[in-house]
């Protein structure tokens, strides 16, 4: 199974906003290492051919939060739901991609 997570992040940070910035750098570090480290032993999970993509992203509290965005089997989806459980992150409830936009 290939693994993919995809830190979904705000496209133009406010100008002046460090704390944006490292918040996003942040994102994409988890995403690395939940993809290349945390989920690398879902790559022997039947079936081998199959893609599992995540979505990680900050909820308004700035908890990390995880979805995944493809049909994958039931026994992926709770490995993930257990490693993303112990590693604090939360399952995205909502039904939007993300909720950051202001103006």
């Amino acid at each position: 199974m290939t693994v993919t997570v995809v830190p979904i992040i705000e496209p133009e940070p406010k100008p002046g906003a460090p704390l944006a910035k490292m918040m996003q750098e942040r994102l994409h570090r988890i995403a690395e290492e939940l993809q290349d480290v945390h989920l690398k032993h879902m790559e022997t999970v039947e079936p081998i051919f199959e893609d599992l993509v995540i979505y990680v992203s900050y909820n308004s509290k700035y908890s990390v939060r995880w979805r995944i965005v493809n049909d994958v089997p039931a026994n992926a989806e709770a490995l993930t739901a257990e490693v993303c459980a112990k590693l604090g992150y939360i399952k995205w409830k909502t039904a939007t991609i993300n909720l950051f936009h202001s103006r």
